[in-house]
């Protein structure tokens, strides 16, 4: 795998990258459509989050954005690859599994750490005119996931930059990163409560919840899959921060 990588030209990382990125996102989508539309709802499991409707247009704005954001990540494979071209960095040779699940931890924390930092910034009054078109979705769908904005889509897809300047990776650590990141942001876009009877404050995973409010509040949670950074920080909302504008929808003759 680490030799065919290395052996690609430049066209074929990008092009490689499109089919790599979109499989992901589309796929990841219709599977969450299938689980919290059809799957849970037969089993009687879980619960819709926000029951608001879409914004007229959502859904159509969504995938045109979200393909953009698409090309962006595909085309973009070329940067990371032309580090190793370049000897920035290198691979892991003949890792180890324990290794590789090292590695795919540490990045799982520094997604983490990287998201909630650009995420921030994307809050400030510098900053939060390119973040208002992925807020356009109040009531999130799987299709919010990637409608970003160009800048956020440069500032988000960075984030293994700095880890390959540091250490020399396996491949397969590097390639989880798309995988879960996408696999989190489908959980944080899924607007569904996959587990209503877990703790409202305390449950690790349940990143749906908390990316819902940030949603319906705009502001706080600002997350990416797990609480802590919002809690060493203070910018945690508290879990009924949603219900009043809610109910405020509700009452609306």
């Amino acid at each position: 795998m680490r030799d065919t990588l290395l052996g690609l030209s430049w066209y074929q990382i990008m092009l490689w990258g499109c089919i790599f990125f979109g499989s992901l996102y589309w796929g990841m989508g219709a599977l969450n459509q299938l689980i919290t539309h059809h799957l849970m709802p037969t089993l009687g499991h879980g619960r819709t989050l926000d029951p608001r409707p879409l914004s007229p247009g959502q859904r159509a704005r969504e995938q045109t954005q979200s393909a953009r954001s698409v090309l962006l990540f595909g085309l973009g494979s070329v940067v990371p690859w032309s580090f190793l071209q370049w000897g920035w960095a290198g691979l892991a040779v003949n890792p180890s599994g324990w290794q590789i699940a090292l590695e795919i931890g540490v990045l799982v924390v520094w997604n983490e750490v990287h998201f909630y930092a650009n995420h921030w910034l994307l809050h400030t009054r510098w900053l939060r005119r390119f973040h208002l078109l992925h807020h356009r979705s109040v009531v999130v769908t799987p299709w919010s996931t990637y409608c970003f904005h160009p800048v956020e889509t440069l500032m988000l897809g960075n984030v293994l930059l700095l880890p390959m300047l540091m250490h020399d990776f396996s491949v397969w650590a590097l390639l989880s990163v798309p995988v879960f990141s996408i696999v989190f942001n489908n959980i944080g876009h899924s607007n569904f409560d996959f587990l209503p009877d877990a703790d409202r404050d305390r449950w690790w995973l349940n990143g749906a919840r908390r990316h819902h409010l940030h949603h319906a509040c705009y502001h706080g949670n600002f997350g990416f899959m797990f609480p802590f950074m919002d809690r060493l920080f203070g910018t945690a909302l508290p879990p009924d921060a949603a219900q009043a504008q809610i109910a405020r929808h509700g009452r609306k003759p």
